[in-house]
């Protein structure tokens, strides 16, 4: 059995979509998918019922990814074992293969390969995610965006996902370059904001997760962030790539800006969500 993990805070328009490529094919006992819904007001409990076995709901008051996080990881029975947002798909074929790969005992952290949805997407955001794709945290062993999988080795390193908005990298630190991979021949959709503005305030939400991790892991962080400054300018020497480039800078730079407006207030935890990739028709 592989057990999935999906924290859902009012999701309700993105979960049935999410569910629906991970069931589709599964065979019985296959999988334990443990829908986590914290602090919800709207009706992702009840979206997420009508899938039946092998969808579980578990529900809590506490609007808190992390504490759904640990929830649902308390409750999962078997390994490999997903963490997956609620707003990607997945299907699950590439479940499968991600599944096989942390079985075989050398890999304890993997994800399938990020595919972005940019067909609703303004041309800013395209031109920010043509960079972002050549980026090394995504070339190169990426677990996060989206979904992450980990072995019953990789389990046993933590206890409890920290109070941290970076999750993700958390995790991802917890294993070595070779003991984490992206797997190839799978996929993941991930939908984001429609417009800059929006991006740029989902950033500032993820630059706070980076001084987060920053303070937990200062030289590796450190050292990789050098490693992307140092590929980021290598882009420099194609032309073609300097309008997204110059978009890509432009968006760090107001997400930096503001980051440090907030920080000034203390308020630069704030949850940033963005909706604009959840509408219905999204």
């Amino acid at each position: 059995m592989i057990s999935i993990v999906i924290p859902a805070h009012n999701e309700a328009n993105v979960i049935g979509r999410c569910l629906e490529a991970m069931t589709e094919g599964a065979e019985p006992g296959e999988l334990e998918i443990l829908v986590v819904c914290n602090g919800c007001s709207d009706d992702t409990a009840e979206v997420a019922r009508r899938f039946g076995e092998p969808v579980k709901v578990l529900e809590s008051e506490i609007p808190s990814k992390n504490a759904a996080l640990n929830l649902g990881n308390r409750t999962a029975t078997s390994y490999p074992r997903f963490f997956v947002d609620a707003d990607i798909v997945m299907p699950l074929d590439s479940i499968r293969k991600v599944a096989e790969a942390l079985r075989g005992g050398k890999i304890h952290g993997a994800a399938p390969r990020i595919r972005v949805d940019l067909e609703a997407a303004s041309w800013p955001v395209r031109a920010y995610y043509d960079i972002w794709l050549r980026t090394p945290y995504v070339q190169e062993g990426m677990l996060g965006s989206g979904v992450y999988a980990i072995s019953e080795e990789g389990g046993s390193r933590f206890t409890e996902f920290p109070d941290i908005i970076a999750d993700d990298g958390f995790v991802r630190l917890l294993f070595e370059p070779e003991e984490r991979l992206s797997v190839d021949g799978t996929w993941f959709l991930m939908t984001p904001p429609r417009t800059l503005r929006s991006l740029i305030h989902i950033n500032v939400r993820r630059r706070v997760g980076l001084y987060e991790m920053a303070e937990i892991h200062p030289e590796t962080t450190r050292s990789e962030a050098a490693t992307q400054r140092g590929e980021l300018y290598g882009l420099f020497a194609k032309p073609n790539l300097w309008p997204g480039l110059a978009v890509y800078l432009y968006a760090k730079v107001v997400c930096m800006a503001i980051y440090w407006w907030k920080a000034r207030q203390g308020r630069q935890k704030e949850w940033n969500r963005d909706d604009t990739s959840r509408s219905v028709d999204a």
